[in-house]
């Protein structure tokens, strides 16, 4: 089977057919760093990392194009709030968003393009759109003329022209020729940050800069746009309206993962209920958060409760305990062993992650009662086929970036190294049968929340959780 894809733009699950042979293009709409991520901006970036993964296991050339808008109206106001430049707010809220991708294990975008960097780009988008009468100037602002392009917008978020609300995306609407006309550039008010353009200065809209960015480095026609469903209108369709009307062919195949919300609730600092990574990670571990947002399938709603939090941390970990029992045993894993057929269906189909994941226990299972039959040849082949899935899903909790555990991982060696003092001091009191105080020592690792297992290979230890 090959791939498939829920493409938005037609509404259909379509076979994917990337424009040149090998390679694969992708642009995913980043954050606009007006305050810290929450789990429910991340799950966007760790959804599209599933993708390209198992675009790149399909041994295609991946490229992804992430950017950051770092100038907006909320970047601005909370600026205004803090009394600081606007750029002080975007940078420390850009490193945030970094930071909480890499701790989840994202890989690094291929480009990570700054809305600020691109003004000459932007400048002459408009200017091919105002050439083809599809955009105007009025009193310092430039707007898309939707009514020049009315056989087309609309297209992608499925509505009809007639039924839109005015964009209300500037104080000059009065200026527009029709209130549904959306602001490519807006021109400069005191205090604000402006750059110089032929119509005067200001500073670039929001769907203007991702169309730029889009363009400059994946082409006027690239393979797959993607972000959150909540980005499909209006900033998605202007995006498309305005780069098509300028003669770009612009993104192939739409892609939107669902939301998380709680309670229902769609999640916003304002409602008061944002979940941000740092207090995330106070209840879970990295790994264990991952797996919680990427075993849903990516156009399914979440919706947030600590309960279905720590259900899943528990699911990880009992993936977790073959790997490491089954490493024990086998500790040489064929990296190129092949994936299940099963698995790699459940991906072809749409990205089934909750199917593959399923396959996944069912091979711990299987790798378990290997396990206990004491059958290694079993096992190495359910331990080659169980971390070779979970790599896929960025899962594999013998990855480099698992083992290290982001910041901890000095603490990690550390408090190995003083636990395995402890545990041969516990197997010298048993070799010498003074078992009450081989018991104590145990004990006082327990009290310290370190849970000791015997096993055949001896014993091993994790934290207590």
């Amino acid at each position: 089977m090959s791939l498939h894809l829920y493409d938005t733009s037609t509404r259909t699950v379509r076979e994917f057919v990337p424009i040149e042979p090998g390679r694969v293009s992708i642009y995913l709409c980043g954050a606009t760093v007006q305050a810290p991520p929450h789990i429910g901006h991340i799950r966007s970036g760790v959804n599209f990392d599933v993708l390209r993964r198992w675009l790149t296991r399909c041994e295609y050339d991946v490229t992804l194009c992430r950017n950051v808008t770092d100038i907006d109206d909320k970047i601005i106001r909370v600026a205004g709030e803090e009394g600081v430049p606007w750029f002080v707010v975007a940078e420390r809220n850009q490193r945030a968003f970094t930071w909480a991708y890499q701790v989840l294990g994202c890989l690094p975008p291929t480009v990570e393009p700054r809305a600020t960097g691109h003004v000459p780009e932007m400048i002459e988008l408009m200017q091919r759109l105002i050439d083809r009468g599809h955009a105007y100037a009025a009193d310092g602002d430039v707007y898309f003329d939707v009514m020049s392009y009315a056989d087309r917008y609309g297209s992608l978020s499925n509505q009809r022209l007639d039924n839109m609300r005015p964009a209300a995306d500037t104080d000059n609407d009065g200026c527009k020729r029709d209130s549904r006309d959306f602001a490519l550039w807006k021109g400069a008010k005191p205090g604000e940050p402006t750059w110089p353009t032929p119509w005067g200065p200001g500073r670039p809209g929001w769907h203007l800069e991702c169309s730029a960015m889009a363009t400059k480095y994946l082409g006027p026609t690239f393979d797959i746009h993607g972000g959150g469903v909540d980005l499909i209108f209006p900033h998605h369709e202007n995006e498309l309206t305005q780069s098509q009307a300028a003669g770009d062919g612009f993104a192939r195949y739409w892609m939107h993962n669902s939301l998380l919300t709680v309670g229902g609730e769609k999640m916003a600092k304002s409602q008061g209920n944002s979940l941000l990574i740092p207090a995330m990670l106070q209840k879970v571990r990295p790994v264990e958060l991952r797996y919680y947002l990427v075993a849903p399938h990516y156009r399914s709603v979440i919706d947030y409760s600590d309960e279905a939090l720590q259900e899943a941390a528990a699911a990880y970990r009992r993936i977790e305990g073959f790997v490491t029992r089954a490493a024990e045993v086998i500790h040489d894993v064929d990296a190129d062993a092949p994936l299940p057929v099963e698995f790699a269906a459940a991906l072809d189909d749409d990205l089934g992650v909750p199917q593959a994941l399923a396959i996944i226990h069912e091979v711990v299972r299987e790798g378990n009662v290997a396990l206990a039959q004491g059958n290694k040849e079993q096992v190495a082949r359910l331990l080659a086929e169980t971390q070779n899935m979970l790599d896929v899903l960025g899962l594999d909790p013998r990855s480099e970036q698992w083992r290290s555990s982001g910041d901890d991982s000095g603490l990690r060696q550390t408090v190995d190294a003083l636990v395995a003092v402890a545990l041969e001091q516990r197997e010298a009191a048993r070799a010498r049968k003074d078992y009450a105080a081989a018991d104590g020592i145990r004990d006082r690792l327990t009290g310290a929340g370190i849970v000791v297992e015997d096993t055949p290979a001896g014993p091993r230890w994790e934290i207590a959780r």
